[in-house]
């Protein structure tokens, strides 16, 4: 129970990853809000963590505009009473090399990944620094600052540059007693990583011989990972990029 008493934020909420922590996070008592753009997935949410005992509330955001991250965050620190841990999670994949990509799909990828990963920071920051710090984590991936992949040129840019952002940030807001760090997850049991036409059997029969591990990540795995680094269990690390991708970068 490492999150009594605290206020959790987890943008990106309405499914996969985002759902996963919302539900690990109210499990060790946070009172957590949810953001993203649907509200029907983001309310599928807070009826599984009410379901099991827990405390949660919806936000429905666009991360990519200013207004509603403003107005998210203020949301949540009225409803909630204030805002301790943010994990920033709200993502998009977009397929494409550098040659074949539509200007509008560049943009949505850097949009939604990168200037939504800032925004929210920027916000949660604001208040974090006047009510006495926080901690924020921010999911990058295994592919931008750790690999690159040809075909997926624009999400591999955006991921890199929120693994520098995140730790950019974490040198200029430490001594606001704000810890920031990143998790690079590689594949993950959740849709995203399921190629065109490919089945999770598919899936599985592929990384067997394609990662080292030889299989995907529980959704578990990646959020035992991020609760660790919101909690005080990891008061002495700022400015990481954990990298969980079972072993494919190593």
């Amino acid at each position: 129970m490492r999150f009594v008493n605290q206020v959790v934020l987890v943008t990106g909420g309405g499914s996969g990853i985002g759902r996963a922590a919302a539900l690990a996070f109210a499990a060790e008592g946070a009172a957590v809000a949810v953001a993203g753009r649907s509200p029907e997935p983001l309310a599928h949410t807070v009826k599984l963590v009410e379901s099991a005992g827990g405390t949660a509330s919806p936000v429905v955001a666009d991360v990519t505009r200013e207004d509603d991250v403003a107005a998210m965050v203020d949301s949540v620190v009225t409803r909630h009473g204030g805002l301790h841990v943010a994990f920033n999670n709200a993502g998009t994949f977009v397929p494409g090399g550098v040659a074949d990509l539509a200007a509008d799909e560049w943009s949505r990828a850097l949009s939604v990944n990168l200037t939504g990963t800032w925004l929210s920071m920027k916000h949660e920051i604001a208040h974090m620094r006047a009510h006495g710090g926080g901690t924020i984590v921010n999911t990058a991936s295994n592919l931008g600052a750790h690999a690159r992949l040809p075909g997926i040129a624009a999400y591999v840019t955006s991921k890199a540059a929120v693994s520098a952002l995140t730790r950019n940030a974490a040198l200029e807001h430490i001594a606001d007693g704000i810890r920031i760090n990143a998790v690079s997850p590689g594949p993950v049991d959740t849709p995203m990583s399921l190629r065109p036409g490919e089945t999770p059997a598919d899936r599985a029969a592929r990384l067997r011989t394609a990662l080292p591990i030889g299989r995907v990540a529980t959704l578990d795995e990646v959020t035992s990972a991020v609760l660790w680094l919101a909690s005080p269990e990891s008061g002495f690390t700022v400015g990481h990029d954990l990298v969980l991708d079972g072993g494919a970068t190593a």
